[in-house]
């Protein structure tokens, strides 16, 4: 397997942590977004870039875009469909 491309993000490098109010969440799983999915997302929905843009930003190719936020999407969606813990973090990534 060829080793990743480093993507550059925009963002801050702290981990974030976003925690459902509901009842017994520390039992919940945790689901790891990596900086990298994190940058796409607000590429992409926040920013309404189109994948190419997003790509130029990130210095990378269209296709891993793509891979990166159906990645990134899945995982969100999980965590809230089922109520996980969401964090924010790590990554072969670069901030600007």
């Amino acid at each position: 397997m060829r080793p990743k491309k480093i993507r550059w993000v925009n963002c801050s490098s702290a981990p974030r942590l976003f925690r459902p109010e509901a009842k017994s969440s520390s039992l919940k799983q945790v689901i790891a977004l990596s900086l990298d999915e994190f940058e796409a997302v607000r590429l992409l929905d926040y920013e309404h870039l189109s994948q190419i843009q997003a790509a130029k930003h990130m210095r990378v190719h269209r296709s891993t875009v793509s891979r990166i936020i159906s990645s990134a999407r899945q995982k969100i969606a999980r965590a809230l469909v089922d109520s996980n813990t969401l964090k924010i973090e790590g990554g072969c990534c670069k901030v600007i």
